[in-house]
């Protein structure tokens, strides 16, 4: 199966690095995306949304012989979900990691915009309870993979509109939740909830990691994505 693997905002296919052996061993066909404008200038960056990166994610889900799963961490759950809505036929199971599916007209977030583009923010910038698993080491190591995106691309709503996505089926892999808890959350986020409980078949298992498990749990984050897939 391919794998279409998402990064979220300001990384890039090398986030997935420690993920890909394990889905590769299991027989799976890893496909880690790197999206568009990524330290890109300003006046490039200016003309890059949130539908460049759909794009893209679809171009790669086009490029694959047969159905694919999407994989979407963190702002990649919208660009996956959007891939969803393009191409319902096509996609097998959507798997969301440390976020959720997004209703139309929905943003990533807001972040400092800097020269016309959202720097990464730091580790420091972060709630504890994102990255508390995350050890002097791996950040050192990781804040050089990480990569300015175009200012749009946080707040730009995502557009969908074919209902056909709600019957793909769906994990959300959710770094402190399980269904129990997800569910006690979700009834509180409005259109979140709604989307959410608008999907046929829908799961939610917990990693037991804060928000970047590609970096701190990756062998649990590929275990998991794989079970998904069988299941």
């Amino acid at each position: 199966m391919d794998i279409i693997l998402i990064p979220g905002l300001w990384l890039d296919a090398s986030s997935w690095d420690d993920v890909v052996p394990a889905l590769v061993r299991a027989g799976h066909r890893p496909r880690p995306l790197t999206m568009p404008g990524l330290d890109a200038s300003a006046e490039t960056a200016a003309g890059i949304g949130i539908d460049d990166w759909v794009a893209a994610a679809v171009a790669a889900v086009d490029a694959a012989e047969g159905d694919v799963v999407v994989v979407g961490h963190s702002g990649g759950g919208n660009v996956a979900w959007g891939v969803a809505d393009a191409r319902p036929d096509r996609v097998a199971r959507v798997v969301f990691v440390d976020t959720v599916p997004p209703p139309s007209g929905s943003g990533i977030s807001e972040f400092p915009v800097q020269d016309g583009v959202v720097p990464f923010p730091g580790w420091s910038f972060f709630p504890d309870e994102d990255v508390h698993d995350l050890d002097d080491e791996t950040r050192t190591r990781t804040v050089p993979l990480t990569h300015s995106v175009p200012a749009r691309v946080p707040t730009d709503e995502l557009a969908l509109s074919d209902p056909a996505r709600y019957r793909i089926p769906v994990t959300l892999l959710m770094g402190g939740l399980d269904q129990e808890a997800f569910d006690a959350v979700i009834s509180q986020w409005g259109p979140y909830a709604e989307e959410y409980r608008a999907i046929d078949d829908a799961e939610v298992v917990r990693i037991g990691s804060a928000h970047w498990p590609q970096f701190s749990a990756p062998e649990r984050l590929a275990e998991l994505v794989v079970r998904a897939i069988d299941r």
